[in-house]
């Protein structure tokens, strides 16, 4: 949620950063809510002043015997003016929290600006488009062919878009889950989160997935519950309303979950195979630093996600995200994008964010500094990867002539096989 006292001070510059991402944004709203809040709230001041007074003045007159009737009267009265001001502030905060809800990040001053997903300019790229000099086959052609993934029974069970593994499948994806997880947390030093699956409506609306994206979320009936669309939500609200110290920060924390999410806007898109699912593993890491350090953070955790990508001799690349493509609560964004043969391109395997204090304002996460000043800490996450997206890249860049599949050498210790 954006700093109200920043766009105060600043209306015109925060106008200028929001319509980078939509030029129909604004600020302006919420403006004029805090305008007539702020009006409200003097006169209700001013009210309470003159209330005091007229009280003191009945003790006074009661003290010479004199007759009250009318100043308790008036007393009455202003009294009753207050609480319809106390009512009509509540009301105006409330508007003023749901216009902010609703409002975006601003981008960061670095974020490309741009007005679709086709200004993301490439920052690297590391090794090279698998070439094959044999007719290459879809994952989706080779998980059926081998038994990996049974996409018919998925959905018998479920419905569309709902995938069974079973078998060297099965056992391909635990182990990525396992190679990414034990990457993380042994050598590049986070901390392993088992989370809950499921997310109250308070920890949806921290991490910025509520109340804007609520058609994308799948909600338990009668209860005050989500599954999860990301472990960003649980992990990141772990120190929702606390205070942390600044000696406690970074804080590096991982996650394994599935995620589930409706896509309802993706209707015909990715229709066939792994990359567009509403159930699917991933692993995620999440970082709460200082202000001072998150850009720098932001780079380590990227360069994290990058090194997943590299162990598994999979080609990808870096894009930044413009400012039309940025996501809701990120002020920063780099896409890191693997190649997949069977589209000819690269598709995305992992977002690294940087969140600035945006989330941490919603969710309520602070820490002490080092002078006793309490503020809000920095969060940042991103995939570690996407483990659906990552099996089938795995399938498509390995397969062999001879119709079978390479293991990557980082990855046999967990599977017990080197080849499919």
């Amino acid at each position: 949620m954006l700093d109200i006292k920043l766009i105060r001070e600043n209306p015109e510059k925060i106008n200028e950063l929001l319509k980078r991402r939509n030029p129909e944004l604004s600020i302006d709203n919420v403006l004029e809510i805090d305008a007539e809040r702020r009006k409200v709230q003097t006169l209700a001041d001013e009210l309470r002043a003159r209330r005091k007074s007229e009280s003191q003045k009945i003790g006074i007159m009661k003290k010479n015997c004199e007759n009250t009737d009318s100043v308790q009267e008036e007393v009455r009265k202003i009294g009753d003016e207050i609480k319809e001001l106390e009512d009509k502030l509540v009301e105006l905060d409330n508007a003023q929290r749901s216009t902010l809800l609703h409002t975006p990040n601003i981008p960061d001053e670095t974020t490309p600006i741009g007005t679709s997903e086709n200004d993301n300019p490439t920052l690297k790229t590391w090794g090279e488009p698998t070439k094959f000099d044999f007719e290459a086959k879809p994952h989706w052609d080779l998980c059926e062919e081998k038994g990996l993934v049974d996409f018919e029974r998925g959905v018998k069970i479920s419905q569309s878009r709902f995938t069974l593994y079973r078998g060297k499948g099965a056992r391909l994806e635990r182990a990525i889950i396992e190679f990414f997880l034990d990457l993380h947390t042994l050598e590049q030093g986070y901390e392993e989160i088992l989370p809950p699956f499921m997310a109250n409506a308070a920890a949806m609306t921290g991490t910025g997935q509520l109340p804007k994206f609520e058609e994308d979320m799948y909600k338990c009936v009668d209860e005050d519950l989500y599954l999860i669309p990301t472990a960003e939500v649980p992990v990141t609200n772990i120190y929702q309303n606390e205070i942390l110290s600044e000696d406690d920060l970074p804080k590096y924390m991982t996650a394994y979950t599935p995620c589930f999410r409706r896509e309802a806007g993706s209707a015909g898109k990715d229709t066939r195979g792994l990359i567009r699912v509403h159930q699917f593993n991933k692993v995620e890491m999440v970082k709460l630093t200082t202000p001072e350090t998150s850009k720098e953070e932001h780079e380590k955790l990227t360069r994290d996600a990058e090194k997943c990508l590299e162990l598994l001799g999979l080609p990808y690349r870096r894009v930044a995200l413009c400012t039309a493509d940025i996501g809701f609560s990120a002020n920063k964004c780099f896409d890191l994008e693997v190649w997949l043969p069977s589209y000819n391109t690269y598709k995305e395997i992992s977002s690294c964010s940087n969140f600035g204090d945006y989330q941490a304002r919603r969710a309520n996460i602070r820490y002490r500094n080092k002078d006793g000043k309490v503020q809000f800490v920095h969060t940042l996450n991103g995939s570690g990867l996407a483990v659906g997206r990552t099996f089938a890249a795995i399938v498509e860049n390995f397969q062999q002539a001879d119709g079978t599949i390479i293991i990557p050498e980082v990855l046999r210790k967990y599977t017990g096989f080197d080849k499919i």
